[in-house]
């Protein structure tokens, strides 16, 4: 057992670190997941400049993924539809819409430029063996874009995920220009659906964004969908607002979808409801309005890390500069690599270095004649020379020697001399040097990524204010059941599904409830409707006990559990007489049971005088006597009534009121 725990641990957590680090999470150097970049590789050992079947993609990719092909095409198409390093050619499916792409035979791609201008260097890319070590891959791609911010990415590993939201590429480097200067970014999240957003509660990455649809109504009974939300589609967009419609939420007769290469979709709304009603209540009902986390975990030295937007872009800035000062040195050393064998080449013929080997009848002789030759001239040298010259050196032909042009060589070293010195100056003001290579590929990239997504604010929709009251309620008094099944001719209300109903029985039961098919209320209910949890509900009860001795009592219901029955009457046998609202509490007549030597027969009480009390409390006693009937005298406030025109009726607010 101890080995076979010993076992299932080891293997657990040798797959967990591969799912983690080699499927499903990005790399921060490049951004990419392994599927991603054997793909650009992929491509990048491909290109000739035209378009390549995307099965021939898939098949040369499978020499370096070992998944199978389906993985390798999802992957492709998702990274193609992100329009930054694919360019397509053929169906790859609609992010709109949400239909698929043709099959792999069908479609063709090769890289984009900008993709071949910043994502590859192979002299300075480190390569690893692949998973059959018959071939080699790049362990992390050299790239000068903060790949892993733009694109966007979701995955799903063992014990945690991601899900970073893509942005702007131009406000990217627009940032990084600002680090650079000195500035701190700010970013905010750009969809290629486009929408608005709300980005308040985005936190640098560590928070959340709400992105809704961009819709407008076209007159009064027609709304048009224009953008759909991130993360949705117009068919699960649809799909939405027909579970709402079906649930009574939204009122839509007809729904059209005109959606091409934009989306379109149009609601026809019946008679009775207009646009400004429904608006709403598509932003509070359907995918029209969706809630993005941002969740950003990344790949940094072989373990996951979870940082802020403004980390990753820092790491990404510092990055490039590094991977800039990285290709300046390959390129002066490849100059001046160039520069120290045109100088050999010069002194060689210039010299006459080459007669020493006419008379040498073996090769270490003519190796030691090239070699002593060019010792007398090494204060000229580049830099020494090595085994790897003098071949050089041997490998000219006679007729390039006999041909050669001095003046043309001098050229040459002078134009690599200009070009070491402008190298050298790059890479003494490496900041300029990447804030100008950065604006270059503005200048040149820019206006093929514009912002899409629309930073607003939102006003929270509250879904209680928007809901429509399409749930009917009733009492039946003979059976004592109430709800929306129940066919009743008391207490019949109209609520909502986020409305609560206060239902009060003579027999002092009473409980809250959301509304509700059919429940049995017992006694005889005295009171039903809609309750207001801000509110409460106040109110005097008058009640007898099974003594027939009054009380009167003053409450307040605000605190409660829903569907849970309470009490108001402590003795289960007393019934409520009088529920009276607050504000006509007036007196209450009592007429006393008939007794031996009963003096007085009738009593009076003054409501108006109870002092508020707890729901559960037994109350203030009426009367000293048990009581056979009471009745209640409403006090009338005093009337107080506006001035208005001689002979001109009071308009509705200048209604005298009954507390």
């Amino acid at each position: 057992m101890a080995q076979l725990e010993s076992l299932m641990r080891t293997n657990f957590i040798e797959y967990a670190s591969y799912s983690i680090l080699d499927r499903a999470i990005p790399d921060l150097r490049d951004g990419l997941k392994p599927v991603q970049r054997r793909i650009l590789h992929t491509l990048f050992d491909m290109h000739d400049g035209r378009y390549h079947k995307v099965a021939n993609v898939i098949g040369e990719s499978m020499k370096l993924h070992p998944h199978g092909d389906a993985s390798i095409r999802d992957a492709l198409v998702v990274l193609a539809n992100k329009n930054y390093f694919i360019d397509r050619q053929g169906n790859f499916g609609n992010i709109l819409t949400g239909h698929p792409a043709a099959a792999a035979r069908y479609i063709e791609c090769r890289l984009t430029p900008l993709a071949l201008d910043t994502m590859f260097n192979m002299p300075l890319t480190e390569f690893v063996d692949s998973y059959d070590g018959r071939t080699r891959e790049p362990v992390f791609l050299p790239a000068k874009l903060p790949v892993v911010l733009m694109l966007g990415t979701e995955g799903i590993a063992v014990g945690m995920a991601t899900r970073i939201l893509p942005h702007n590429l131009v406000e990217l480097w627009e940032a990084q220009i600002g680090i650079l200067g000195g500035e701190k970014p700010h970013l905010e999240p750009d969809f290629p659906q486009g929408g608005l957003m709300d980005v308040t509660e985005y936190a640098d990455g560590f928070g959340k964004v709400t992105v809704r649809a961009s819709i407008e109504s076209v007159g009064d009974k027609t709304v048009v969908i224009r953008e759909v939300p991130y993360s949705t589609t117009t068919e699960s967009l649809i799909a939405s607002i027909e579970a709402a419609v079906q649930k009574n939420r939204v009122k839509v007769a007809s729904i059209n979808d005109y959606t091409t290469d934009k989306v379109e979709i149009e609601l026809v709304l019946p008679r009775g409801v207009n646009a400004s009603e429904v608006i709403p209540q598509l932003f509070a009902y359907t995918d029209c309005s969706v809630s993005l986390s941002s969740n950003l975990v990344t790949i940094d030295g072989r373990r996951p890390v979870e940082l802020s937007v403004s980390e990753v872009l820092d790491h990404c800035t510092k990055q490039l500069l590094e991977q800039i000062k990285v290709e300046l040195e390959w390129e002066s050393s490849q100059l001046t690599d160039r520069k120290h064998w045109l100088t050999l080449e010069q002194l060689f013929v210039e010299k006459r270095v080459y007669k020493r080997i006419e008379a040498a009848k073996t090769e270490q002789a003519v190796r030691k004649g090239v070699v002593t030759g060019m010792r007398k001239h090494e204060a000229l040298f580049v830099r020494p020379m090595v085994d790897e010259d003098v071949k050089h050196l041997l490998d000219l032909r006679i007729r390039r020697i006999s041909a050669y042009d001095i003046e043309k060589n001098r050229k040459d070293i002078d134009d690599i001399e200009k070009e070491l010195k402008h190298v050298a100056k790059k890479l003494k003001h490496l900041t300029k040097t990447t804030i100008d290579y950065l604006r270059g590929l503005i200048e040149k990239h820019g206006d093929q990524y514009p912002r899409r997504t629309r930073v607003t604010g939102f006003d929270e929709i509250d879904k209680k204010a928007v809901a429509r009251q399409t749930i009917k309620l009733a009492y039946d008094r003979e059976s004592g059941f109430f709800g929306s099944a129940v066919k009743g001719d008391r207490y019949e209300i109209s609520v909502s599904e986020y409305d609560l109903v206060l239902a009060i029985s003579n027999d002092g039961s009473f409980r809250v409830m959301p509304p509700t098919e059919k429940v049995l209320l017992p006694g005889r209910v005295i009171h039903c409707a809609v309750f207001d949890p801000e509110k409460g509900f106040e109110c005097t009860v008058v009640y007898r006990d099974k003594l027939k001795m009054a009380f009167g009592k003053r409450i307040h219901i605000h605190k409660f559990i829903r569907n849970r029955e309470y009490q108001l009457i402590k003795d289960k046998r007393g019934k409520i007489d009088l529920l009276i609202p607050p504000g006509t509490e007036g007196m209450v007549s009592m007429d006393f049971v008939p007794a031996l030597r009963q003096r007085s027969k009738t009593g009076k009480f003054d409501l108006g005088t109870l002092e508020p009390t707890g729901v559960a409390a037994r109350g203030t006693r009426l009367a000293p006597k048990p009581v056979k009937s009471l009745k209640h005298a409403a006090k009338k406030r005093k009337v107080t009534k506006k001035k208005t025109r001689r002979g001109a009726p009071p308009s509705d607010g200048e209604q005298s009121s009954l507390f």
